[in-house]
């Protein structure tokens, strides 16, 4: 994504604090309740995952015999049918958390167990499924910044995007590159990003990946690294699994793809994805408000962004999704994308054969201001042509 400016015809109305990040994870005695001026909602209070001592006769990973007289973390109660994950700090077993053996984690519900294959919708099994790590100065402004964003990619999807930009990493039928990889490996890969000042870290695609998602974020702790955790997700998810993530996630950057259900099923296979992701949105939402706070970099510490690719031919389904949008709130930070680049798999599926015309991009720029949507992000028309990453390279994104 090349440089984006503000939308709207004012500056954003961005409120900025600064919170250090081991008081807002860590500190019982003080849990910090904000609520920031301008803001529709109370934000939530930071409350840390408690971490809860164990002993032999009840540690799970005794029976494995790893265990070292340690104390476990442990996820609070989340909702059922999701079970508690639980992470022994001293060794790279992981028991396959959220109930991977009778997967429930996306709005497919597929029910099967991961633990012995991948025979689900997203054909991933309880392993990391790596697309790559790699470091990504190409997200919004307040994501990536100069420095960047450390974003772990997860191989396969909860959807079918037959347009997807990462489609050699994101086809379901496609073997998964980094299959193998261990969580010691991930957490090395992320960790040495970081290690050069990098303070974020994204998950890209996580849906269907969830309990990985965790488990890295565990492990990279471990390693003595607390960046911001970012949520990159394409909008299908789960509220459930969303409620559980609240303690776990800083900043949300889902997309909302389609208000039209006819279009999502012919371009992503998920009919019920208008009311799936609207619904997700709405809980993100709740979380964390309309008001992106910032740190004194102008970097996300904490929030919700909704991005929006403008599709060729699909202009109605662009100003259903924005009006949507501005039924949550119009102060809603918003990345209205025009980088929509035709691959070689809709060559023959128009009107997605072409690019995206500037008129119809333009069009859909005037509805965001018309609804009064003031902070965000709208994208040159030129990005088109330079946001198309290469996962055959050891970086994939041009910088």
């Amino acid at each position: 994504m090349p440089p984006l400016k503000v939308a709207g015809k004012r500056p954003p109305i961005i409120i900025q604090y600064r919170l250090e990040k081991d008081k807002k994870r860590r500190d019982l005695g003080n849990p910090m309740a904000i609520y920031q001026q301008g803001a529709d909602v109370p934000c939530e209070s930071w409350l840390p995952s408690p971490c809860l001592p164990t002993c032999k006769s009840t540690c799970p990973f005794a029976a494995a015999g790893v265990y070292s007289g340690c104390h476990a973390k442990t996820i609070p109660p989340l909702p059922h049918p999701i079970q508690p994950i639980v992470m022994n700090p001293c060794s790279s077993l992981v028991v396959p958390p959220f109930s991977l053996e009778t997967c429930r984690i996306c709005p497919r519900q597929c029910g099967v167990d991961r633990t012995i294959g991948a025979t689900g919708f997203c054909r991933t099994d309880a392993g990391y499924a790596i697309g790559a790590v790699t470091l990504h100065r190409g997200e919004e402004p307040a994501i990536s910044g100069s420095m960047g964003i450390c974003n772990v990619f997860f191989g396969h999807c909860n959807l079918r995007c037959r347009f997807c930009q990462n489609h050699q990493i994101s086809r379901n039928e496609e073997v998964i590159r980094g299959a193998d990889w261990s969580l010691g490996r991930v957490a090395a890969a992320v960790a040495a990003i970081l290690a050069t000042g990098v303070d974020r870290l994204g998950f890209v695609s996580p849906s269907h990946m969830v309990p990985q998602m965790v488990a890295i974020i565990e492990a990279v702790r471990r390693r003595g690294f607390h960046p911001v955790i970012v949520y990159n997700t394409n909008g299908y998810d789960r509220v459930e699994t969303l409620r559980a993530l609240e303690d776990w996630v800083d900043v949300f950057l889902p997309d909302y793809k389609y208000s039209d259900p006819i279009l999502a099923s012919r371009l992503s296979g998920a009919a019920d994805y208008p009311e799936i992701a609207a619904a997700a949105l709405t809980e993100m939402y709740r979380q964390k408000g309309n008001v992106l706070h910032l740190d004194d970099n102008g970097l996300a510490e904490r929030g919700l962004i909704v991005r929006h690719l403008v599709l060729p031919g699909a202009v109605a389904n662009s100003l259903g999704a924005l009006r949507f949008l501005a039924s949550l709130s119009p102060r809603l930070p918003l990345s209205l994308m025009s980088q929509y680049h035709p691959t070689a798999a809709v060559a023959d599926l128009s009107p997605l054969n072409r690019p995206l015309l500037p008129k119809e991009y333009a069009g859909v720029v005037a509805e965001m201001e018309r609804l009064g949507f003031l902070n965000g992000w709208v994208q040159e028309f030129a990005s088109a042509g330079y946001y198309n990453p290469d996962f055959n390279r050891e970086n994939p994104f041009v910088d």
